[in-house]
């Protein structure tokens, strides 16, 4: 399919990007000008529809003015689902669970703005996904500067034959991303484009002094943080937590549902009172985040009983704790099991957050040593906390 030059369409987003605050330089804005998105989504791609489905619309089955309207809209679009399901191999709308996609673009420039890039400086980009925003970086750096590390084959192989028909002779490398890249001792800037729980230390070692590493912080599907930090010379590295962000779990961290009877992991409990914190604020984003902070590996899961009443969990499968939950017009209960007292730490932590008087996410600062991750909210004990690294 031949489609039309999609110029107008990238000088418009590109208007757009900077009306919202994304795009702020113009060699950044030169590139999104230059880079035609539509490359980067083929063969197609998935759209939400009713009942948690997935309509398949690909590139030669679309017109050419619907397809340039979706490439260039202010939404992510998933290219993947299920790690295998492209758009071309499906004629109906599906279930599935999005694997790869193509960020909205307000996220994508918006973060390598972040990176504050000076000529000459050389890109390790973890997760190439569709590869838009490594042709955004190699238009803007030098296709020479910039290393992009992808877990997936058919997602890298398709990203490569983009970025060549994008006029990029760069080539994705394959492999575990969270490894890092060893060909290069070193690079001035590190970004993820996927959510890691920690940032691995590996990629604190492959960054220069003075260098920044931008990456999502977190294992839900919300409540997660884009980091900032400066690694320094001591190999030590710090920051803060500079906005909300959401991204896909990197594949090798990505969690497996849980299965089975919700009940059943929960039927032996060992305390039982009502919860001073309202579980359902665990739906929210600062809350969410706070609850990842104070119990990293904590899993918050929504049900019902029989009769539709809502039922809400967290497990803690390295401590072998849960809390489960249960409302009633009196409120809500708790049920505690395990070594470990999840809600009563998620409770002390949100309850330092609301004294404190509810700051936002980009008041969390971070420190990163070789043992240990470092978060903190201000000078209170209870808004501190420590990860250590295995």
């Amino acid at each position: 399919m031949s489609l039309p030059d999609s110029a107008p369409q990238r000088r418009v987003l590109a208007d757009r990007l900077e009306a919202a605050g994304a795009l702020k330089s113009p060699k950044w804005r030169a590139a999104v000008e230059a880079v035609p998105r539509e490359l980067f989504l083929n063969p197609g791609v998935f759209l939400p529809v009713d009942g948690g489905r997935w309509r398949p619309v690909t590139a030669l089955g679309t017109a050419s003015e619907e397809w340039l309207q979706i490439a260039y809209s202010d939404q992510s679009l998933a290219t993947q689902l299920d790690g295998h399901l492209t758009a071309d191999q499906a004629a109906e709308p599906v279930t599935g669970v999005p694997t790869s996609s193509s960020t909205t673009p307000v996220t994508v420039v918006g973060m390598i703005e972040e990176l504050e890039v000076e000529e000459g400086q050389t890109i390790l980009e973890i997760g190439t996904g569709t590869g838009y925003s490594t042709a955004l970086m190699c238009h803007r750096l030098g296709e020479d500067n910039v290393t992009t590390v992808e877990v997936d084959p058919e997602v890298a192989a398709r990203a490569d034959s983009a970025l060549e028909e994008a006029g990029f002779s760069t080539w994705t490398v394959t492999g575990d991303g969270l490894l890092g890249h060893p060909a290069r001792a070193s690079y001035d800037r590190v970004i993820a484009t996927c959510a890691v729980r920690r940032i691995p230390y590996t990629w604190v070692r492959q960054t220069k002094p003075g260098g920044i590493i931008l990456a999502t912080i977190g294992s839900w599907p919300y409540g997660t943080g884009l980091a900032k930090v400066t690694v320094n010379e001591d190999g030590s590295a710090e920051g803060r937590i500079i906005g909300r962000s959401s991204f896909m779990q990197a594949r090798s961290q990505a969690a497996t549902p849980l299965a089975g009877d919700l009940s059943a992991r929960t039927a032996y409990a060992d305390t039982e009172r009502p919860a001073k914190v309202p579980p359902s604020l665990l739906e929210e984003w600062m809350p969410a985040f706070l609850t990842q902070l104070t119990i990293p590996g904590a899993r918050f899961v929504r049900a019902s009983d029989r009769s539709g009443a809502p039922l809400l969990y967290l497990f803690d499968a390295e401590r072998e704790s849960f809390a489960a939950f249960t409302e009633d017009c009196s409120g809500w209960t708790v049920r505690q099991g395990g070594p470990v007292a999840l809600w009563d730490r998620i409770e002390c932590a949100i309850g330092a957050w609301q004294d404190a008087g509810q700051p936002d996410i980009d008041a969390v600062q971070l420190d990163i040593t070789e043992r240990a991750h470092s978060y903190r909210i201000g000078e209170r004990a209870a808004l501190r906390w420590e990860h250590l690294l295995a």
